[in-house]
């Protein structure tokens, strides 16, 4: 199945300078696009690449598949990273949620919808998606990095951002996911050394 990572660079009023991101839990990594330079209040759709075309003849190949196949889960997952992978988030969102309806327990497929979510400014749904994928696979570190990443720009919450990315350091630290929220977390550090830190006599 294809993976793709997506690198973004993030900075202003969360980081006082730029850091590396690697997400999405099923495309294998290809060549990155250049990084795109977002404030932490701009909606993620604002700063993205221009929309790369998608492959038609393997979409339609596999929109055949899956008419033929209506219990095939795994082929509307791949339908979903096609669509994902040419920044069609909309068509990308509605064949993720067909796969979950048919395999409900895929944890990564459900990141994937979450991160859909929230390249088409629905936060909120992107958070509640990776608390879905997280009730599957409590310990599944590309949600809890794709949650911190939500947290901090979208809803603004450093201090859940930062849980989110020291529990994937607690998890997996020298995985790829553990190593950008290390890298996270220094610079969240950086602009608000308070960020995650638990007030004096008390706090988790």
């Amino acid at each position: 199945m294809s993976r793709e990572s997506l690198f973004f660079a993030v900075s202003g009023t969360f980081f006082g300078l730029m850091v590396g991101w690697i997400i999405g839990s099923q495309r294998a990594p290809q060549a990155a696009p250049a990084p795109v330079q977002q404030t932490a209040a701009q909606a993620p759709a604002q700063g993205q690449q221009p929309a790369r075309g998608v492959d038609e003849r393997r979409a339609n190949q596999l929109s055949a598949q899956a008419s033929a196949e209506p219990q095939n889960a795994a082929v509307r997952a791949e339908l979903g990273n096609l669509y994902f992978d040419a920044d069609r988030f909309d068509d990308a969102i509605k064949w993720y949620e067909e796969s979950l309806r048919l395999k409900p327990g895929d944890p990564d497929v459900s990141t994937d919808l979450g991160i859909a979510f929230y390249y088409t400014n629905q936060p909120d749904r992107a958070l509640a998606q990776f608390q879905h994928s997280l009730g599957i696979s409590p310990s599944h570190t590309k949600t809890m990095l794709n949650q911190g990443i939500v947290l901090a720009f979208a809803k603004q919450d450093l201090d859940g951002a930062a849980k989110a990315w020291q529990r994937v350091v607690q998890l997996a630290p020298e995985s790829p996911e553990g190593l950008a929220a290390k890298r996270a977390l220094e610079g969240l550090r950086s602009a608000h050394p308070a960020a995650g830190t638990p007030p004096a006599g008390g706090g988790e």
